[in-house]
This record gives C-alpha cells, sequence and structure tokens, in this order.
C-alpha cells in the first residue's frame, strides 16, 4: 500500500494506492468522525474521476460519512498507474468487493454505505444485488434505468424545446440523428448521442449550476497534470463499457433488493430523466425504498443544489439510526 497526503486549505484527506484485484488501485479518503459510517463513492462516466471534484460538494458530507472516493480501473489516477488495465463489467464488480472488504477492514465495519452516481449507479445497483450481506444501504444519484428509453425521452424534450425556439436549423440537425436511439444500441448511438447532448447544451437542459468543470478541475488539491492525459485515454480504455451502458436495461434485472434503497433524483436531470427512476422506484421491493426529487438541479445534483443534497443525505442517514 501507497500512502499519499495531501492537505490544503479545500481539503483534508489521504490519498493511497492499493492494490485491488491484481492492480494497484487510487483511492481518497476524507472525513471528521470515526464512528460515522463509511460511504463508497461509485462516480459517473465511464471513465471519469469524481474524486478531482469532491471539493466543489462533499465538505458537509463528511461531518455525516467517512467518504472515499474509487478512480476505477480503467479512470483517472488508477489509470495513469495501471494504463494497459482496461475494465470489464465482471472486473469492475469483483473490484467494489474487494474495496468494501478493504474499507470494511480498515475501518471496523461490518457493512459499508454504497453511493453510485450516474455510470457508478449502474455498479452500484447490480453491486448490492449481488452482495446484499456487504452493504448497509444503497443511494442512486442520477440513476441509470434504461439507456434506450432514456435516449429516446431525451431526444423528445430537445425536440420539445427546438420548435418553441422555432429554430430549423437546429430542427434539421436534430432529424439528421434519424431514429434516434433506435430498437438497439448500434456503434453509432455514442456518436449521435454526443452530437445530441449539444444541443441539450443549447437548449440549458444539461447542468443547472454556474460551476465552470475546467475550473473546478484546475481549483482541486487532488490535481495533477496526469489526470488531463487520463481523461482523454479514459474514452478509449472504456470502449467496452461505453457498449455495455448503450444497451443496459436494469428492469431486466430482479426487482426484489435486501437493502435500503434511497434514490436522489435532479428534477431536471435530462441525462437521467426522473420519469423513468420514479417509475422504477414504485415497481422494486425493498426493506425501504425513497426517492428524493432535487429542484431546479440536472444530472449533477450534488453540485447544483448542495444545500438540498446535504439534507437529503442527512436525512437518509438518520433514517438508519
Amino acid at each position: 500500500m501507497i500512502i499519499l497526503k495531501k492537505q490544503s486549505k479545500k481539503a483534508t484527506g489521504v490519498e493511497e494506492y492499493v492494490l485491488i484485484n491484481g492492480i494497484h488501485q487510487y483511492l481518497f479518503h476524507s472525513g471528521t468522525i470515526d464512528e460515522n459510517p463509511v460511504l463508497l463513492f461509485l462516480h459517473g462516466g465511464p471513465g471519469s474521476a469524481a474524486s478531482l471534484f469532491a471539493h466543489a460538494f462533499q465538505d458537509r458530507w463528511e461531518e455525516l460519512f467517512t467518504v472515499v472516493h474509487w478512480d476505477q480501473r480503467g479512470t483517472g489516477k488508477t489509470l495513469t498507474k495501471n494504463p494497459e488495465s482496461y475494465p470489464t463489467l465482471e472486473v469492475l464488480l469483483q473490484d467494489i468487493l474487494e474495496i468494501v472488504h478493504y474499507l470494511k477492514s480498515r475501518y471496523h465495519k461490518q457493512k459499508i454505505v454504497l453511493l453510485g452516481h450516474s455510470w457508478g449507479s449502474v455498479l452500484g445497483s447490480l453491486f448490492v444485488q449481488n452482495h446484499p450481506e456487504e452493504v448497509e444501504y444503497y443511494i442512486g444519484v442520477g440513476q441509470v434505468i434504461n439507456k434506450l428509453a432514456s435516449e429516446r425521452l431525451i431526444y423528445a424534450k430537445v425536440k420539445e424545446a427546438i420548435v418553441q425556439a422555432n429554430d430549423q436549423r437546429d430542427l434539421k440537425k436534430l432529424e439528421a440523428l434519424g431514429d434516434y436511439p433506435g430498437e438497439q444500441s448500434d456503434p453509432q448511438w455514442l456518436k449521435k448521442s454526443l452530437q445530441l447532448r449539444k444541443l441539450q447544451g443549447k437548449y440549458h437542459l444539461t447542468m443547472k449550476s454556474n460551476v465552470s468543470p475546467l475550473k473546478t478541475l484546475w481549483a482541486s488539491p487532488l490535481f495533477r497534470f496526469s489526470d488531463l492525459s487520463a481523461l482523454v485515454k479514459g474514452n478509449k480504455a472504456n470502449k467496452e463499457i461505453m457498449d455495455l451502458l448503450g444497451s443496459f436495461d436494469l428492469n431486466a434485472a430482479p426487482i426484489d433488493y435486501k437493502v435500503p434503497l434511497y434514490y436522489i433524483a435532479g428534477e431536471q436531470d435530462w441525462q437521467t430523466p426522473l420519469a423513468l427512476v420514479q417509475d422504477y422506484v414504485q415497481r422494486i421491493n425493498a426493506p425501504e425504498k425513497k426517492i428524493y426529487i432535487i429542484p431546479n438541479a440536472g444530472h449533477m445534483t450534488m453540485i447544483d443544489q448542495l444545500a438540498l443534497f446535504l439534507n437529503s443525505l442527512r436525512d437518509i442517514k438518520n433514517s438508519q439510526l
């Protein structure tokens, strides 16, 4: 285990590389009270490490949890250290299992809290179904339900905004995507989705905050110039995962869970639309389940509405006391 310490006015914590499932993987730990539950943050993307943005949203979280960020295999500092180790779904789920075991031992906990954001919510949902004995409860943020269904709703919302604006040029750009996203994912879906995202941004159907991702990245106390290279290489490293995500449907998995489930959703999230999450939460079975809908928040709910997101986390934790 390699321990790297990083302290600044903006963040205090411990960075380390731990031997997980055959390679040294990056973890960042931060918290204020040893007795708090340990929360493992499963970031989105695939290929977008949240550790570099933690300082922008989680200071107050550390009063409630010991927060651990993991740069997934094929992402961030783990990719930099292991440039030839690309992820598969099976390998990532095994990575999580070994990290959970490590955290339980390090912090003397019987179970760990999982928070999955966006792509991380795919990993989190599948993990709690396979290993409920390891998880105290699960929090899904920007929960992915059905990727193709999400893209259809996004397309319809963007088209509605373009028609209202009466922008014929943008309407032609949208229609040029054809029967998007089609009945099944294909090699062109990612390229087309990126074109759709550009139109989403133009019509303010993405992030709701005024936070600049680039400035936030640059201000991170964890930032290294090598992280920029990892961001560029992440697309190639996660190609197989992106193909899987394009056809992912959580509805095809069992609807019976053995751990409490909580979902925090942005009311204006047009990457993982709220309607699909609400429908899913109604249909699943769990010891406890609840959805928190955050107004005036998009896909980056924890950044868009810091205080409301924190209140949701506090309520979730208190419900387990």
